[in-house]
């Protein structure tokens, strides 16, 4: 495993970001991790985690795209960090562009925040974790509507490993599938046991064996098969 991923992988821990427990889903799945970007909130950690996102997307896609599609509201802090963490890093200009859950219609009108789209821009979505794909259903239509872009593909910071809604593939494998475009993850859960496991983080063990074995039962339930 790549570096980067492992110091992500305790960068989320740190940040209280990745928990482990017994939490409900919204899916209404009963799940025993559990993963909130939103708990990222200083500048250092939101300069950090850019980079992060920098180094997955340089890896996964290179450099060949011209916008970060970050969906509100929690992809909007994200596509202006990676944004920023992706000229210091690569020395290249991506612009960043959301868009709004209202049409604003005065002002600054439209859908969109940031950048706008033009055709033939080449655009990589950018999102904190996906388990359904609801969000992609909501702003694929946006970005085709706004402008004749093509997506490079999508980016997230976890990659569950669970079904998604519609069949035994994972989430991420079905917005492959439906929307045509490559979808990638800074870190796996398999990352996460490979690296956390009976290992000490912070003075503490995160993954033991119970929790190993909850998560397992937790995958023999709910996992994906790709």
């Amino acid at each position: 495993m790549e570096a980067y991923k492992q110091e992500f992988i305790e960068f989320m821990v740190d940040c209280d970001v990745l928990k482990f427990g017994d939490f409900t889903l919204k899916s209404g799945r009963r799940s025993p991790f559990f993963m909130n970007a939103g708990a990222y909130v200083t500048g250092a950690q939101l300069s950090k985690l850019g980079e992060y996102y920098a180094q997955a997307i340089h890896e996964h896609y290179g450099d060949d795209f011209d916008v970060l599609f970050g969906p509100a509201y929690k992809g909007i802090p994200l596509s202006v960090a990676t944004a920023i963490a992706y000229s210091r890093l690569y020395g290249k200009e991506i612009r960043y562009c959301s868009n709004r859950k209202e049409v604003k219609d005065h002002g600054d009108v439209g859908i969109l925040l940031g950048s706008k789209l033009r055709d033939g821009d080449r655009v990589v979505i950018i999102e904190d974790v996906t388990t359904s794909g609801k969000s992609i259903e909501e702003t694929f239509p946006i970005l085709q509507s706004q402008a004749k872009v093509e997506i490079v593909g999508l980016i997230v910071s976890l990659n569950r490993m669970e079904k998604g809604l519609s069949g035994n593939g994972s989430a991420l494998r079905e917005i492959s599938e439906k929307y045509g475009f490559p979808t990638n993850a800074i870190v796996s859960m398999q990352d996460v046991l490979e690296h956390l496991y009976n290992k000490t983080v912070g003075g503490r063990v995160l993954i033991d064996d119970a929790m190993k074995a909850s998560i397992d039962a937790y995958y023999e339930q709910y996992g994906a098969r790709d």
